[in-house]
């Protein structure tokens, strides 16, 4: 756990954990943090990246050994998780990879697709990403245009997709498409492409505020022609129970996202206010400085209860959408509103690239908005008051 927090510790930290803790900030530290201003130039993570994340068991540790991943856990998983992001590498899109992608295939594939798909995707030679976003549709994803219809013994995919993470390094892509487009919601089928298939075709990796080294990219699917054992689930339709069954361990990490984050925020700023002088003394010392940073103390170590709460309750299989919502909503508004008061501790500083404080800024804005806007959490949460 962060030093910032003397006196607590997540109570489902082991000792098997600590060691994989331990393992994967070295290999973080070593390995990636020295090549990610490149990879912030380049606007993506380097594929012999991820191929060194899987030699070292960084991907798909919740997956079964059987389909090559390492045969653990959602706590293996998050402590990996953790560790990526204290090391400020928020642009490698492993949390995409292994907790959304490879679940997905994982809970709903085929033996066949498992066995063809998530042993590449452990070893990082196979990069995952999942096309929901269309350009006209964004957390209403019963909306969406792209369509997949039959024709003989194959789908026939036609659409367009945007602002899909992994979208310029990825070998496939789970497409959130109609296959019955007079069904609504009901007509929503998971379909696997392979990117080397024709049809398929990447637009743009798109330039954003934050998040530089995460490859985020339009997608084409212009007749693209999959097989129908590409479908994901033993028949068409069922895409949107499988996207609400899976969103809740999204939204989980995301709030486990935000709340490291809140953390990594609020050391980098204490130890720079213990050096910065002003008035000739430390900057600490004012009153303003404390108050600030003991409100921010506060809620981040609200923040980190209330997601291991979460995460002990999604362990158990008992983490509800509402009370998912509730941890994605709350804990990214509070990372946004403690960066931005770190920041301001910072002074000018704070506004200059050189600082993690200033990236970290950045990076956070759209924690807001993906994996569901925090509008739509506010509404899903609000559908319980009236039962």
């Amino acid at each position: 756990m962060t030093a910032i927090f003397e006196n607590y510790e997540s109570p489902w930290l082991n000792e098997e954990l600590r060691i994989l803790q331990d393992a994967a900030r070295k290999f973080f530290n070593d390995e990636f943090v020295p090549r990610n201003e490149q990879w912030e130039t380049d606007r993506k993570v380097s594929a012999d990246a991820w191929r060194q994340a899987g030699q070292a068991g960084l991907l798909c540790a919740e997956i079964p050994s059987q389909y090559g991943g390492g045969g653990a856990s959602y706590l293996h998983e998050t402590v990996i998780t953790e560790e990526q992001l204290r090391a400020g590498l928020v642009g490698f899109g492993n949390q995409v990879h292994s907790q959304i992608v490879a679940p997905y295939i994982w809970h709903y594939g085929t033996e066949e697709q498992k066995n063809k798909w998530l042993p590449k995707m452990a070893s990082g030679e196979t990069i995952g990403a999942i096309a929901m976003t269309e350009p006209n549709t964004g957390s209403d994803l019963q909306s969406v245009k792209t369509t997949a219809i039959k024709d003989g013994d194959d789908y026939v995919i036609n659409g367009s997709k945007t602002y899909i993470s992994n979208g310029q390094n990825c070998g496939l892509v789970i497409v959130v498409a109609k296959t019955d487009p007079s069904k609504g919601a009901k007509g929503i089928s998971l379909v696997v492409v392979e990117c080397d298939n024709p049809g398929f075709k990447r637009g743009r990796n798109l330039k954003k505020l934050g998040q530089s080294a995460a490859d985020t990219s339009e997608m084409f699917f212009e007749d693209c022609r999959v097989p129908q054992s590409n479908l994901l689930g033993e028949e068409e339709g069922k895409g949107f129970i499988q996207l609400m069954q899976q969103l809740p361990q999204e939204r989980l990490n995301i709030a486990q996202a935000a709340v490291v984050e809140m953390e990594r925020a609020l050391q980098v700023t204490i130890d720079f206010v213990k050096e910065r002088k002003a008035f000739g003394q430390r900057v600490l010392d004012f009153q303003n400085t404390k108050f600030k940073l003991a409100e921010c103390k506060t809620e981040a170590l609200i923040a980190r209860t209330f997601v291991d709460q979460c995460l002990l309750k999604h362990m158990r299989g008992e983490l509800d959408a509402a009370t998912a919502s509730m941890a994605k909503y709350w804990c990214t508004q509070k990372q946004c509103e403690i960066v931005d008061e770190c920041l301001q501790l910072h002074g000018g500083a704070g506004y200059m690239d050189e600082y993690p404080i200033s990236r970290m800024y950045k990076d956070a804005r759209v924690q807001k908005i993906y994996g569901g806007t925090n509008e739509i959490m506010k509404e899903l949460i609000g559908r319980t008051l009236d039962t």
